[in-house]
């Protein structure tokens, strides 16, 4: 039976996250339905990260195990054939060993957040990106961001439904940096809690807005205390971008 490696791209607005859940429409079921209509097969795909509602994604993974052994342009084409009109899309197919997962084979994962620091509402950038209306402070916001850098007990940015086992994550990157009025907000780490990237770039806008300095961003993760978070930015400007493995 072949496992096929799927390399996504997703829109996340219409959707209620990555997983398969009860109360809408996800990316994971609605690929499930592009599988069935050109395989005839019903079938369970696993995802590298499970994205929030309204979260996107440039490089999501997933794999999927198929009875019949298809070639991977065929594979790839035919579920950009079927999941039209849906924004999402299969950039690459490619077949890989029984061991291969997409979730627990994974090395990295590497986010984007995107702010746009500007007084006038977005038009084109509306649900891709977080306006910020206050002046922010790019190098501030990069200064503070490096005292999350390395292992430490993330309670404080993660969600109070957060399901992971351990609070305890590895931080590899945290960079903050502006082209004009876009700030770009990139995260690396081998895996993430629910909702961290989003909890670290708000309590980083504080930083920006001069509510916070890089003193008081360390302190708040030292207290692990969830009530210490700053605001947790929206989904609109979080991307996946990248998976390692």
């Amino acid at each position: 039976m072949p496992r096929y490696k799927l390399l996504i791209e997703y829109d996340g607005a219409p959707y209620v996250g990555w997983q398969s859940q009860a109360n809408g429409a996800s990316v994971q079921d609605t690929l499930t339905a592009a599988i069935a209509a050109f395989s005839g097969e019903t079938v369970t795909i696993q995802g590298a990260g499970r994205t929030d509602a309204g979260v996107h994604a440039l490089g999501q993974v997933a794999h999927v195990d198929l009875n019949k052994d298809w070639d991977t342009d065929v594979v790839r084409d035919a579920l950009t054939a079927q999941l039209r009109p849906h924004p999402i899309a299969v950039l690459a197919a490619e077949k890989m060993p029984d061991g291969f997962d997409a979730r627990f084979s994974a090395l990295r994962r590497h986010y984007l957040y995107r702010i746009i620091n500007r007084r006038a509402d977005l038009a084109i950038e509306r649900g891709r990106a977080w306006r910020v209306a206050r002046p922010l402070d790019a190098e501030a916001m990069h200064e503070a961001a490096q005292r999350l850098i390395g292992k430490h007990d993330f309670t404080t940015f993660r969600s109070s439904e957060c399901q992971a086992k351990s609070p305890l994550r590895t931080l590899d990157r945290l960079d903050v940096t502006r082209d004009g009025a876009a700030l770009r907000v990139t995260a690396t780490a081998r895996s993430f809690l629910h909702n961290q990237v989003r909890s670290m770039v708000g309590s980083l806008v504080y930083v920006g807005e001069g509510r916070w300095d890089a003193d008081d961003l360390a302190a708040a993760l030292a207290a692990c205390d969830r009530s210490r978070c700053g605001v947790v930015a929206p989904p609109d400007g979080l991307y996946l971008v990248k998976v390692d493995y």
